[in-house]
């Protein structure tokens, strides 16, 4: 993560939300609280969803750009996110990096990438979920995120990478 330059913007390109399954829907935006997006659900919930570890799956529009040169299915929601984001640069990111959205009216903390699951399967090409693997393909997988200050969230807000917290 050497590479990794706190500081640097991007934006929130899309805010995702649904009952539960896939594809999640876009929204103008929400409150974000320490268990999730208001008006999010999940079709599994806990232990494999949700909770506090796992409150915020984000995305990347760059790797939703990768994927579909792949020949997949892809497209802001379709893999279960609910935050949609522009202009960070994913392969450096890791757990414990913060990324303040919105100026600061909402911070979150990576904690750990969200394995593909079978959900998602019939967007890819022979259900090939390998494709946004974190092991085969960290650069384009989805990262799971805790809630450090609760807040709204809305497409086009500002999003800031912090440094690691020690």
């Amino acid at each position: 993560m050497s590479s990794l330059v706190p500081g640097r913007a991007g934006r929130v390109h899309q805010v995702n939300v649904s009952k539960g399954g896939v594809p999640k829907l876009p929204v103008p935006g929400t409150a974000v609280r320490r268990l999730g997006l208001d008006g999010d659900g999940h079709a599994e919930p806990e232990p494999m969803h949700g909770g506090e570890l796992q409150a915020v799956s984000i995305y990347s529009v760059e790797a939703l750009a990768r994927v579909a040169a792949d020949g997949h299915q892809a497209f802001p929601g379709a893999y279960g996110e609910n935050l949609t984001l522009d202009g960070i640069d994913w392969a450096n990111l890791g757990p414990g990096v913060r990324l303040s959205i919105g100026g600061g009216r909402l911070v979150l903390e990576l904690t750990k990438h969200a394995a593909p699951c079978q959900t998602i399967a019939h967007w890819f090409v022979d259900r090939q979920i390998s494709r946004i693997s974190p092991k085969l393909h960290p650069e384009d997988a989805r990262w799971y995120a805790r809630v450090i200050v609760e807040g709204p969230v809305a497409a086009g807000d500002s999003v800031e990478v912090l440094p690691v917290v020690e």
